[in-house]
């Protein structure tokens, strides 16, 4: 289902079938097996096969460790094939939207996403790999941060780095919070 959002973005509510496209394509590329793929991303071997069948559709945790596994952009996990920005919406993570508004590029080694927290939405999110950060500036609300084992509050028009290389997470302190996330991915 595809609905027109007020940002002139389209939203496509399923993306399960970009998610298996790209899952499967990034796999293929590294000469992968689903069993060997499941090793290097602690998904197991079934719920790969799932979601790259478009039988399930991955929660937002379980995809960065699909990336995480792949070493790849979460980015490239969602690309549509369109140079139009894009709100996904996770079925199993319906507090949370992310809309990628500049995929991953080998040339800047990073990717920009609008993350949209809603319902006091607490996100957990696993270790990614070695040296990511994520830049993030709150453009409403008030987030509160998870990093090196506390959390730490950051009100609109505030910014943080975070160390992404280790667990973390996100929380809308007051209900609805949006916030813009620049993930770098060391060279």
């Amino acid at each position: 289902m595809v609905r027109y959002n007020a940002q002139w973005t389209f939203m496509n509510e399923n993306i399960a079938e970009y998610i298996a496209k790209n899952l499967k394509a990034r796999r293929q590329e590294k000469g992968w097996s689903l069993d060997s793929t499941a090793k290097a991303t602690g998904v197991s071997k079934a719920m790969l096969g799932q979601i790259e069948r478009e039988e399930s559709s991955p929660t937002i945790a379980t995809l960065w460790k699909i990336a995480t596994g792949l070493n790849c952009s979460f980015s490239s996990l969602l690309d549509q094939g369109s140079a139009s920005p894009h709100q996904h919406n996770f079925k199993d993570d319906v507090s949370m939207a992310v809309e990628t508004l500049f995929p991953f590029s080998p040339v800047t080694s990073f990717e920009v996403f609008a993350i949209t927290l809603s319902d006091h939405h607490r996100q957990l999110s696993p270790a990614h790999s070695n040296g990511v950060t994520e830049h993030i500036h709150v453009l409403s609300g008030e987030l509160a941060v998870l990093s090196d084992g506390q959390w730490r509050s950051i009100s609109e028009n505030q910014q943080f780095v975070l160390a992404a290389d280790q667990p973390h997470g996100y929380e809308a302190k007051s209900g609805t919070c949006k916030f813009i996330d620049v993930i770098h991915y060391p060279q």
